[in-house]
């Protein structure tokens, strides 16, 4: 059931609302003016604000206005009885969630406040989730190994800059980690990392993609739609596995890196953007310019600062580092007691050939986590029945 508050200068409806939402399950909070409704709103957490527009010493619209000042999140209701489409508009253009014109319909009412109270929930569940997706992305990078060491070197020098970085390395190194951290350690860093992996999308919509599109510009574009150069402008743009990139968008990417700007497909307007580029890729672009598969130009373009990110099995000594890492993280994810791991078990973990890189390994953790019975420890028997290492 809701904690509601409800502001209005009239005790009649406050007291018919009190009565109707307490009959309903519902905790009910009174307030008699705009300034006072403000004060309880501020001091108490309420699910959802029931609000008068006319009323004296603060009106219902100017409440808005301080709700949001005090980072007031619950959604506002209006009710008003000298409501017009006008004042309508301009109650939900200030961030309403409704308006309701008195006198009051019950069932408005009751259908509004579940509306109210459902989409609170599915935005609590969306914020949940949106934050469990940045911890598993954006954990640090682990490791003591001198490679690692001499890659947070660069990151830390280079990630308050505007320089484009150009990561390489194997499928599941780590790249897209490295480009997070460039990006967390920026003064970009409260702004969109969009992420587009230029290798899972075909050659015939990469250009869309990027750059949006207008509508009609081809048969399925029913509606415009913003690029992801548009969509990180103020944040940082990360191409990964863009030697996957075609040479037309290619073309279109450079010029967006020269001038700043890109056009929409189908549209003949220039559109400013403010983009960090970083870019990924696990081929050898030098090989794919010489073959005529990468224009050398962009190339020089993206990697201002080269990164290279190595393999797992060049950097042997951070696997205890990045077992235990995993561990910790997956067992509370899967919400299980951290298991120890047995020396034994580990040397073989540690001489395991990881051609999947720290992904693999990753899934190899989450494999003997989820297998290993509750209580007991990870031993070297448990690693040869799961991990299937080679």
């Amino acid at each position: 059931m809701a904690k509601i508050l409800v502001i209005d200068d009239e005790q009649p409806i406050r007291a018919s609302l009190k009565e109707i939402l307490e009959y309903e399950g519902h905790t009910v909070a009174e307030a008699e003016d705009g300034m006072e409704g403000v004060v309880e709103a501020s001091k108490s957490k309420y699910d959802v604000i029931f609000c008068d527009v006319k009323m004296p010493k603060m009106d219902g619209l100017d409440v808005l206005d301080m709700l949001e000042s005090k980072a007031v999140n619950a959604p506002v209701i209006m009710i008003s009885g000298h409501g017009t489409v006008e004042t309508a508009v301009q109650a939900l253009k200030k961030g309403a969630f409704d308006f309701i014109q008195k006198p009051l319909d019950l069932n408005r009412i009751l259908v509004t406040l579940k509306h109210a109270t459902e989409t609170e929930e599915l935005i609590a569940e969306t914020k949940m989730l949106r934050k469990k997706v940045h911890k598993s992305k954006s954990h640090p990078i682990i490791g003591e190994s001198k490679a690692i060491k001499d890659i947070l070197q660069i990151v830390d020098t280079v990630a308050s800059t505007d320089a484009r970085v150009l990561i390489t390395g194997g499928n599941g190194a780590g790249k897209e980690l490295v480009a997070r951290q460039l990006h967390n350690g920026s003064p970009r860093k409260s702004e969109a990392f969009v992420e587009v992996n230029c290798a899972a999308i075909p050659k015939d919509l990469i250009e869309s993609e990027l750059f949006g599109h207008e509508k009609g510009a081809f048969t399925s574009a029913v509606k415009q739609r913003k690029g992801k150069f548009e969509q990180a402008s103020g944040g940082t743009l990360f191409l990964d596995e863009v030697g996957d990139m075609g040479l037309d968008a290619q073309a279109k990417v450079l010029r967006a890196l020269q001038e700043n700007k890109i056009s929409r497909v189908g549209g003949d307007k220039d559109i400013k953007v403010d983009v960090r580029i970083v870019a990924a890729t696990n081929k050898d672009l030098k090989l794919e310019i010489s073959e005529g598969n990468f224009r050398e130009d962009l190339y020089h373009r993206l990697a201002v600062i080269p990164v290279e990110v190595p393999s797992l099995n060049d950097r042997r000594e951070d696997i205890p580092l990045l077992v235990e890492h995993f561990l910790n993280l997956l067992s509370e994810d899967h919400s299980i007691v951290m298991p120890e791991v047995e020396d034994s078990a580990m040397k073989l973990i540690s001489k395991a050939d990881w051609t999947g890189n720290v992904r693999e390994l990753r899934n190899v953790v989450e494999r003997l986590l989820i297998l290993t019975p509750r209580g007991e420890k990870i031993t070297d028997k448990i690693v040869k029945q799961f991990a299937h290492l080679t």
